[in-house]
């Protein structure tokens, strides 16, 4: 192991794909596992110093590095801590950013504390999820985050900033937009109600809970929230959506491609196309605001790339329309496919999908 006079843990040609949950990548030409925030700091003097790009990373479930590796600095960030703040009827749960946030919502779960229960197994760390605004059934982190502590990458200061500072919106935030590369977010707090009972907002959700548990007859808090975390976990399962060694359909990003948000007028205007050239079925959509929000798993599917599609080294989820696999294949096959699919539905729909992955 390589040490800089900063006694910066440091490392060299530290292979990606096995830090990535789709399994891509080359190595890193520097790596360094940062368990404190001063590792961070270092880190990011020794890549300025170096004249040298430098990528952040969490838990890998979000993001594709190239097959020829990355010519830079990778910090890995393995910050761990949790702690839990009594303020009256609610807890403010404080994570580090490199905790297993499914591992954090166990806790949370296990102290009766709601909010994040249908967030459950979501793979990847507490610190990705203010970034995309990590949300699913219903719930998006954006409702219970108070706060998000972040280091500054240019000034190497730590800042504070409130909900109401983080610019949430669908699946992304300003750690995303306009401060994208600017901050590594520390760690993460959360509002969440004590001895609460379960989220459910999502029809899907709705239908799996009445066929599975009798909810209204389950006590507050932890009883009812360890049961609406077993349904969303046995949801997850059979799209392989949780990540299992066992599981070739788990092999990806999670969802690739975002639910595209369009004016009215454009999705009357892909209705009509359908109607022309579909088979008479609706364009699935929900209302958004005061848009709509078209379904990019349906737009995947009616382009032409059915469950279980292959080509290549890549594929399609024979469980999830929107995951596409690693076949034992390579980042360029994978995002070859993406590609394709983005073209295809744009050639069809005239819609452009936005994908949810980083690519690097």
């Amino acid at each position: 192991m390589l040490t800089t006079s900063e006694q910066l843990p440091l490392q060299k040609n530290i292979l990606l794909a096995r830090l990535t949950t789709i399994g891509l990548g080359g190595a890193a030409e520097f790596f360094s596992e940062c368990k404190t925030v001063e590792h961070i700091r270092a880190g990011l003097e020794f890549g300025k110093r170096e004249r040298l790009p430098i990528q952040v990373l969490g838990g890998g479930s979000n993001i594709i590095f190239p097959d020829a590796g990355y010519h830079g600095l990778v910090l890995k960030i393995a910050l761990k801590g949790i702690h839990f703040d009594d303020d009256g009827e609610w807890m403010i749960a404080r994570a580090a950013a490199g905790e297993v946030w499914d591992a954090f919502v166990c806790a949370c779960i296990e102290k009766g504390l709601a909010g994040v229960e249908c967030l459950s197994g979501i793979p990847g760390f507490v610190g990705g999820t203010p970034i995309q605004n990590v949300g699913a059934y219903g719930q998006e982190v954006k409702d219970t985050i108070e706060k998000v502590k972040v280091l500054d990458r240019v000034t190497l200061q730590e800042k504070i900033l409130k909900n109401s500072e983080c610019g949430f919106s669908y699946r992304t935030s300003r750690f995303k937009l306009q401060d994208s590369g600017k901050f590594v977010v520390t760690e993460v707090s959360f509002r969440l109600k004590k001895n609460g009972r379960p989220t459910i907002r999502y029809p899907e959700v709705k239908k799996s809970v009445e066929a599975a548990i009798p909810l209204p007859s389950l006590a507050d808090g932890r009883e009812s929230l360890e049961a609406m975390r077993n349904v969303v976990l046995s949801l997850r399962k059979k799209k392989s959506m949780l990540i299992d060694p066992n599981d070739p359909n788990s092999k990806s990003v999670g969802s690739f491609f975002l639910n595209p948000i369009v004016e009215r007028e454009q999705y009357s205007a892909l209705s009509n196309v359908w109607k022309k050239i579909g088979d008479g079925s609706e364009v699935p959509a929900f209302p958004f605001q005061e848009k709509k929000k078209i379904s990019a798993a349906w737009l995947v599917e009616h382009a032409g790339f059915a469950k279980g599609y292959r080509k290549g080294g890549a594929g399609i989820s024979s469980n999830h329309s929107l995951a596409i696999i690693n076949c034992s294949g390579t980042a360029r096959d994978v995002l070859a496919l993406a590609a394709e699919i983005e073209h295809r539905v744009f050639e069809k729909f005239g819609i452009r999908l936005v994908r949810e992955a980083v690519v690097i």
